[in-house]
């Protein structure tokens, strides 16, 4: 299962890929907007600088919903670096865009995907990754765990190569179930990669390694 960083931070980004396990990066203007970040030439400055921290799979996501629009701008972010998927929204016109990108070479990541006929869609139109949000279907009392599971083995009896990009994990149950369940990737907060280091009988462990270790050095 490959992790990406669901936020613009660079901070956490560099911490993330400093401890060996990151894979990629999702953002989106909330997240830009939250870091301070505005205006275009801001925003693209801050999209390079994120793909010189991480090896691969930066997603920069269109503004437009048209589809011209998205198509010139995916192009735009597509130049800015090798690295960039571009992120575009499931509606119609996005649909379209996806298919266009992809015969232009350039990877994609259709965003907002709900259920799986969406998830369908966008892997027919040849979409890189295709982003379903658990989270949000957990808001509203449906089980977003579910509909991966369901895209997963949807797009196993059909060899669908779109990767399955679980967004919007927020805790590190999400993240293991994901893992148990098939999702190629998962994108979260830093908090929750860091979650999983943690157990308390790890801590009451080294804790009574290093008491031993000190009695019988004294």
């Amino acid at each position: 299962m490959k992790f990406f960083i669901d936020t613009a931070n660079l901070d956490d980004i560099q911490e993330a890929y400093d401890l060996g396990v990151l894979d990629g990066v999702t953002t989106n203007p909330s997240l830009m907007a939250k870091e301070g970040i505005t205006g275009e030439q801001n925003i693209l400055q801050r999209y390079k600088d994120i793909c010189d921290i991480v090896d691969d799979n930066v997603s920069a996501e269109v503004i437009s919903t048209e589809y011209e629009a998205m198509l010139a701008e995916g192009k735009k972010l597509a130049a800015i670096d090798d690295k960039i998927v571009v992120k575009i929204p499931m509606i119609k016109d996005g649909v379209k865009a996806i298919k266009a990108l992809t015969d232009e070479g350039i990877r994609t990541n259709c965003t907002l995907i709900f259920n799986a006929g969406q998830a369908i869609l966008a892997a027919k139109a040849g979409a890189s990754y295709i982003s379903p949000f658990i989270g949000r279907l957990d808001d509203i009392c449906t089980d977003g765990l579910t509909l991966i599971e369901q895209i997963v083995q949807i797009f196993d009896n059909y060899e669908f190569e779109t990767e399955i990009l679980a967004a919007s994990v927020r805790h590190n149950m999400h993240l293991i179930q994901c893992a148990e369940i098939g999702a190629d990737v998962v994108t979260c907060p830093l908090n929750v990669i860091t979650g999983l280091l943690k157990h308390p009988l790890t801590d009451s462990g080294l804790e009574k390694f290093l008491a031993d270790y000190k009695k019988g050095n004294q």
